[in-house]
Order: C-alpha cells, then sequence, then structure tokens
C-alpha cells in the first residue's frame, strides 16, 4: 500500500515498500470503488461549546441532548456548502455517484446542505441517495461523554491515568470504545462498501475518530504514525484512488476548499 509523502501545495507524494508491490492483485480481481474520499461533518455547535469550555477551563458544557442529536453551527452550514461547491468542481469521474452518511445529526445535516450544493450546481443528480450506517457514527466515550478535559482529571483521574497508559488506541473508557473498536467497525464498512460501489466513485460523511481510522486500515499506519496525526478538520476531505487492487492516497485532510481560518 502506498504510504502517505510530503504535502506540498495540496498534494501527496507516495513511496511504496518491495513487499507491497509483490503483493498486489490485480484490479480486475479485486472490487473497489474508483475513488473513495471521506469527510468529516460541519462545525458542530458542541464542537464551539467545547472550545468555549476549554478555553476556560470549564467542567462542562450547556448541552443537554443526546450526542447523535447535536446540529451544526451556522458556521459549520456555510462549511457544508463549500464542500458541496468543491464535489461540484472534481474532475467528472471524481464526484461521488454514492453517499454513504453517519446517521447523526450533524453528518446527515452536512450531507444534505453539501448534495444540495452540488447538485444546484448541476454536478450530480439532486435525487442521488444518502445511505446512512451506523457504523459510520462517532466514537462512543460511555462515561466521558459530553466532559472536558478539566472534568475527566477532576472527576476521573483514574481513567486519565489508564488512559495515558494505553495511549489512545487502545484506551476504551468504561462504557465506550478505544480508537481500535472503531477501526472494526470501519473495516466491516469497508467491505461493503467496496463490494457495492465498486467503480464508482463515493463520499463517506462521518467523525473525526472515524475519518482517522478509514486512513488506519487503508493505509496500514502503524500506533506510532497514526498517533502522530493532527485532527481530522471539519468538513476537510481526504480522497483515495483505486490503482494496481489497492485504494491509494492522493489528498489527506485538506481544507483549501474552505476560506482561510476554517
Amino acid at each position: 500500500m502506498a504510504e502517505l509523502g510530503t504535502t506540498l501545495n495540496g498534494q501527496h507524494q507516495s513511496t511504496q515498500s518491495p513487499h507491497h508491490l509483490t503483493t498486489h492483485r490485480p484490479a480486475s480481481a479485486t472490487r473497489l470503488p474508483s475513488v473513495l474520499i471521506a469527510t468529516r461533518h460541519g462545525e458542530s455547535t458542541a464542537n464551539v461549546e467545547f472550545q468555549l469550555a476549554e478555553a476556560a477551563g470549564a467542567l462542562s458544557v450547556p448541552i443537554s441532548c443526546r450526542d447523535a442529536d447535536i446540529p451544526l453551527s451556522p458556521h459549520g452550514q456555510q462549511q457544508a456548502q463549500a464542500l458541496g461547491r468543491w464535489w461540484a468542481g472534481l474532475p467528472s469521474a471524481d464526484r461521488p455517484r454514492s453517499v454513504w452518511c453517519s446517521p447523526y445529526v450533524r453528518t446527515t445535516e452536512t450531507a444534505r446542505i453539501a448534495l444540495a450544493q452540488a447538485a444546484g450546481l448541476g454536478a450530480v443528480p439532486v435525487t442521488l441517495a444518502v445511505r446512512h450506517d451506523e457504523r459510520l457514527r462517532d466514537r462512543e466515550l460511555g462515561v466521558l461523554e459530553m466532559l472536558t478535559r478539566a472534568a475527566i482529571e477532576a472527576k476521573h483521574p483514574e481513567e486519565s491515568a489508564r488512559r495515558r497508559k494505553m495511549g489512545e488506541l487502545y484506551y476504551r473508557p468504561p462504557g465506550g470504545e478505544s480508537w481500535a473498536d472503531v477501526a472494526l467497525r470501519v473495516r466491516s464498512l469497508l467491505r461493503d462498501v467496496c463490494e457495492e460501489e465498486a467503480g464508482r466513485a463515493v463520499l463517506l460523511v462521518a467523525h473525526d475518530c472515524t475519518v482517522l481510522m478509514l486512513r488506519y486500515v487503508l493505509e496500514r499506519l502503524t500506533e506510532e504514525r497514526l498517533t502522530a496525526l493532527a485532527p481530522v478538520r471539519n468538513c476537510s476531505t481526504s480522497l483515495w484512488r483505486a490503482q494496481d487492487g489497492r485504494l491509494h492516497p492522493d489528498r489527506w485532510n485538506s481544507v483549501d476548499h474552505l476560506a482561510p481560518g476554517n
């Protein structure tokens, strides 16, 4: 599998090891989407509240709904529109003709707004279906859900210590998931996407951890390389292309299509 290299003007270079070259299967033997694009939802109201709380060292955020019901902020809606314009500006063969989406409100809104924008520009059919799949949902944090870092340290110091010891890939909060747990459902999802979307460009609308685990699985990252990655940005775009029976990285966590500072 190609490994993502240096970024230069939004482009990524790749290198291949001899092992990977010798284990590639012919493209005809493997069912793959022609292009796989992944995006994180636009900025949510919770993203805003957590930024304010973290900056103030607060122990709580004014959010009473389920994580699944958190909507986009007004700024997040603008980001989703920009994502749709980017979608419309892609070469015809790269424009997603199928959308798989987390069922959460913030991802559903992102997909709906982006699709409407792309369709309004005549790039895709307005009737293009959005398929919701729970395997694309956000990481579940169990007892740590909706807690700021300061609150976790104050209320669950033993969990903070265990998290530091285990590392992000394997730490599972009580009642929640580890990154590795999310990777398992991403692997399952990819099997279905590859089988059902073979030869087509497809868009996945998901969450930061889900997109991160997508790269982890597709590029077979080590724990060290995974944990060194920057967080996935709201409405960023990451793209992999089918070649030699594998999906190779072409673009990662790019926000070139968003306004500066977004």
